[in-house]
């Protein structure tokens, strides 16, 4: 390892490098910008708050630092000079403000010890003396700064500009990139010599050759360097903190800062006057805080005294107070995240001490505006699910060309450039990542959106769908028998208890070729109305129909759509397209217990092997009449005594009364209509 600096032999390497230090990690939230600082930190943590905070002295200074503290700034509107050279701002937007002071006769070389071990302590690494007093700015103020070789600028001169669509520049880090009109660029007489609050330009920057330095301390639009960085691929501390929001009134003491750390470090002669171009001066807010309102929102009275007590140390300047009123200047650091009563409240709130404040429950009134229909529809069926054992599945709309039909204008990559067509084959992606991780049983649901198509000009038609798939056993393993896999049973019932919730008939059996919906249909178009089967077998499967149309379809999904290891069982999906007539089904009421008991009657039926089970339920509860509670298949038998061609059903009748108890005259005269229309209409008859 190449060390530089002066060291001992048998020194220990981590006290020679600065290392013995403590590293405090904080995460911050992209509102606080402002804690993106060490005098940001302080002033949370300070007990006298900013009124404490001194910026520690610099060492290895022998009084040159002290030419910054006699600079001034003259400021002035879109255009201004600094020793010679020619400063102007031609996007307000994208810079509001632009502050430039001169430094010659510099000498550029390796920063002192105690500055490069600072800078690695904190994730950085040393370059020279004068980029480093710009680093070390960044982090102890949150103000970003660059350093250009004042010879290297043409004319000399700096505009901030937008960039010409196919400029290029080259920056720091030696890659080249080719700038649109969208970017803002800090450019000399002639080009770009670097991305405005991303990274300085190859070109201009400083160097052990470097003798006059340009210092700039600059304010960005925060989304513009947004879509900066993002359009070139480019992140960096400076970019962090731009497009976050760096603190417009402490620009001149971050300048003077860094200028007297390159003074000190760097020596030279520092012009006596600094550019601070701004040509929108902006005014700094002031927001308006109610104790009574704190009081209500909190939930406990604070007294404007202890009020004003929180505030001040954080910065926020009380102009004004009057009854029931306190007016506060917010300092520049807090403008991003402060605006309104309410967030001043918050931080009353937090200086107070959550838990300071009583944990009684007081008087509220319930609100008088109905759940959404769709969110309260949405629930049940999230219900539903849960109660069968499935976990909800949430994956992004964006498919591959192969899953979508609609493209979308942007896409992240070429993986994600549709929209989807259909829930299934992410779900079926999510079970293959279970299989990979060696888990057998898998219940997965999705409530989301689909799209098609539309018109030329026109949006592309959007719907809600929830799909699901399950495999596995059916359930858990125990000691008193075997555990089965789910089978086609298993498909048709969830989807009859999702029609249930639905307000839907129960689900039928596929045909060979399913009807196609009829031509010139205006409910919706064909791909919304009836669910595709892209990853379902022909065969097997079951339909869920409203108003005549298909929109919901289960099924086992086909061997060649699913990457399954040897061990695993059939996968099973289903899949409903939701309608608006489905949020107008009536939620279940309560209903009272019986108070009378029921009768049932078992019936052993002949049925032909081409006859569905399901007409014979259907016909049964037709002829039995309003006293017929339910009726359930409970046997089926096949063999001796049971012609070729036909099978035996067994079904049980249960009949209940909720005004009496029912007689077996009741139940038999319910029997005999049931067996004569069985006979007359599906030629079933009772098995002797």
């Amino acid at each position: 390892m190449e060390l530089r600096g002066d060291f001992r032999p048998g020194q220990p390497l981590i006290d020679a490098l600065g290392l013995d230090d403590v590293r405090l990690v904080v995460d911050v939230t992209p509102n606080r910008p402002d804690l993106l600082c060490h005098l940001g930190v302080a002033r949370e943590l300070a007990p006298d708050g900013v009124a404490g905070l001194v910026l520690p002295p610099i060492p290895d200074d022998d009084g040159t630092a002290a030419q910054a503290a006699d600079l001034t700034y003259r400021r002035t509107g879109d255009a201004g000079t600094v020793d010679g050279v020619g400063v102007r701002i031609e996007d307000p937007s994208g810079c509001p403000r632009y502050i430039a002071a001169v430094v010659r006769d510099v000498r550029v070389g390796p920063s002192p010890e105690w500055l490069a071990g600072r800078l690695r302590a904190a994730g950085l690494r040393p370059i020279n003396n004068v980029v480093d007093a710009t680093n070390y700015v960044l982090l102890e103020l949150g103000q970003p700064l660059h350093a250009f070789d004042l010879d290297r600028l043409n004319g000399p001169e700096i505009r901030v500009r937008r960039a010409q669509a196919g400029e290029r520049i080259v920056t720091l880090d030696g890659e080249k990139h080719t700038l649109s009109a969208s970017m803002v660029v800090i450019a000399d007489a002639q080009q770009p010599v670097a991305v405005a609050g991303v990274m300085g330009g190859a070109d201009s920057e400083v160097d052990e050759s470097t003798t006059d330095v340009l210092l700039e301390c600059a304010l960005f639009d925060p989304k513009s360097i947004r879509a900066t960085r993002n359009a070139l691929g480019m992140s960096t501390d400076a970019s962090y903190r731009f497009e976050r929001g760096v603190d417009v009134e402490g620009m001149e003491r971050a300048a003077r800062r860094a200028l007297e750390l390159i003074l000190a470090l760097a020596g030279g002669t520092l012009a006596p006057e600094a550019a601070d171009v701004y040509p929108n001066e902006q005014e700094a807010p002031v927001v308006s805080l109610r104790p009574s309102r704190a009081a209500r929102v909190l939930g406990a009275t604070i007294e404007d005294a202890a009020i004003v007590g929180y505030l001040e140390p954080l910065g926020f300047e009380t102009v004004e107070q009057g009854a029931d009123r306190i007016d506060c200047r917010i300092p520049g650091y807090r403008r991003y995240d402060v605006a309104r009563e309410v967030d001043l409240i918050e931080e009353v709130a937090r200086r107070h001490g959550y838990d300071m404040f009583p944990d009684t429950l007081h008087a509220f009134r319930p609100s008088v505006v109905p759940d959404d229909a769709l969110l309260a529809f949405q629930d049940r069926l999230r219900s539903a699910f849960v109660a069968a054992g499935f976990m909800e599945a949430r994956h992004v709309p964006f498919v591959p060309e192969a899953e979508g039909d609609v493209a979308l204008l942007h896409p992240l990559s070429q993986e994600e450039s549709r929209l989807r067509r259909e829930l299934m084959p992410r779900l079926v992606r999510a079970v293959e990542t279970n299989f990979a991780h060696g888990v057998r049983d898998v219940r997965l649901f999705e409530l989301g959106t689909v799209f098609a198509p539309a018109a030329p000009g026109a949006q592309p038609v959007e719907a809600t769908r929830v799909g699901a798939v399950f495999t596995g056993a059916r359930h858990a393993p125990h000691w008193s028998g075997e555990v089965a896999p789910f089978d086609v049973w298993d498909a048709k019932g969830m989807m009859n208890r999702l029609a249930d919730v639905l307000g839907l008939d129960h689900c039928v059996p596929a045909q060979a070729r399913e009807p196609s919906p009829a031509a010139g249909s205006s409910a919706a178009p064909p791909l919304l109305l009836t669910p595709p089967a892209s990853v379902l077998q022909d065969d097997g499967r079951f339909l869920l129909r409203s108003a005549g149309a298909t929109v919901g379809m289960a099924g086992r999904v086909r061997d060649d759509a699913l990457d399954a290891p040897a061990w695993a069982e059939s996968l099973w999906a289903l899949e409903v397209t939701l309608t608006d007539a489905m949020l107008r089904v009536d939620v279940p009421r309560y209903q009272p217990l019986p108070a009378f008991p029921p009768i049932e009657r078992d019936l052993a039926l002949l049925v032909p092997d081409a006859l569905a089970a399901e007409r014979v339920d259907a016909a049964a509860r037709e002829a039995a009449g309003d006293l017929l509670e339910d009726v359930r298949v409970f046997d089926v038998y096949r063999g001796e005594g049971v012609p070729e061609g036909q099978r035996s059903i067994a079904i049980r009748l249960r009949f209940r009364s909720p005004e009496r108890t029912l007689t077996d005259d009741d139940a038999d005269a319910a029997v005999s209509r049931v067996l004569n229309r069985l006979q007359e209409e599906l030629g079933v008859r009772r098995r002797g």
